[in-house]
């Protein structure tokens, strides 16, 4: 049996209350180990989409269910939870960087060569940090997130996480992507490659992205190579009695990238 198989028939087994770790244990454990060698991802991009893998999705979830919550040792602090923290020995051979004392990875969370991972950071099951990204300090990686290689996460930035429904694609940063500082991107919004965001821009499927350059308004996705940064616009709740003047609500204005922003962006990469 293959191990997307495997999940899949735990899964259905477990829906049927017909499932035990006991049963499970070696199953979700070489599942955890391959979504950390990232052999297997909860999406992928295919013809241009990014899809969510199911089957793996149910093998994030089927961990939460089968495995109890448990005392565990870290650091000399005592924590409880489902899942360990993912072993990082390999991250130092593969030329990855991650600093004391608070670089949380946890179990079946992928991370790429030539990473940095500043503290404090998290990085949680099922996501995937691509080669050469840089977690800066307070950032957050949630469940299922899909990052790129060679990606700038800002400081205090924000990465939804997406595990259920299990048919729903997760939060998506593509190559090249240089988020600012105090970003948020949640609810499975893809990010496009090479683009740049700035600092405190919140990009969710419900907030409008005003797209300039193809002069269309766009929802869940910013188009590759695009400036983006946060505006607001006029609400229709302007109408209502009770507010004495003019209402606004966010946006997301998209321009073309200027050669001023990709220099700022490259001089990043070599202090790096």
């Amino acid at each position: 049996m293959t191990l997307e198989t495997e999940i899949t028939d735990l899964w259905q087994r477990h829906q049927n209350d017909d499932a035990s770790f006991s049963d499970a244990e070696d199953t979700l454990d070489a599942f955890l180990d391959a979504l950390e060698a990232g052999e297997i991802r909860a999406a992928e991009k295919t013809d241009g989409t990014w899809e969510a893998n199911e089957w793996v999705k149910q093998g994030i979830l089927l961990n939460f269910g089968l495995r109890a919550t448990e005392p565990r040792e870290h650091g000399g602090v005592t924590y409880h939870d489902v899942l360990p923290l993912r072993d990082t020995d390999d991250l130092g051979e593969r030329g990855t960087r991650n600093t004391p004392d608070a670089t949380v990875i946890r179990r079946g969370a992928y991370v790429g060569s030539n990473a940095i991972m500043m503290s404090p950071s998290f990085v949680n099951v099922g996501a995937y940090v691509g080669d050469g990204t840089l977690v800066d300090s307070a950032d957050t990686v949630g469940s299922c997130a899909q990052i790129g290689s060679d990606v700038k996460l800002g400081a205090n930035t924000l990465i939804g996480g997406v595990l259920e429904p299990v048919e729903s694609a997760p939060v998506v940063v593509e190559d090249g992507v240089s988020l600012g500082a105090g970003c948020r991107v949640t609810s499975g919004f893809v990010v496009g490659e090479n683009s740049v965001v700035g600092e405190n821009t919140l990009l969710s499927p419900r907030i409008p992205v005003y797209d300039l350059v193809e002069d269309e308004v766009l929802y869940g996705e910013l188009p590759p190579e695009r400036r983006a940064f946060a505006r607001f616009v006029e609400s229709s709740v302007s109408d209502n009695d009770l507010i004495p003047g003019a209402a606004y609500k966010p946006a997301v204005v998209a321009t073309e990238l200027e050669n001023e922003t990709l220099e700022a962006s490259q001089r990043e990469d070599e202090l790096r």
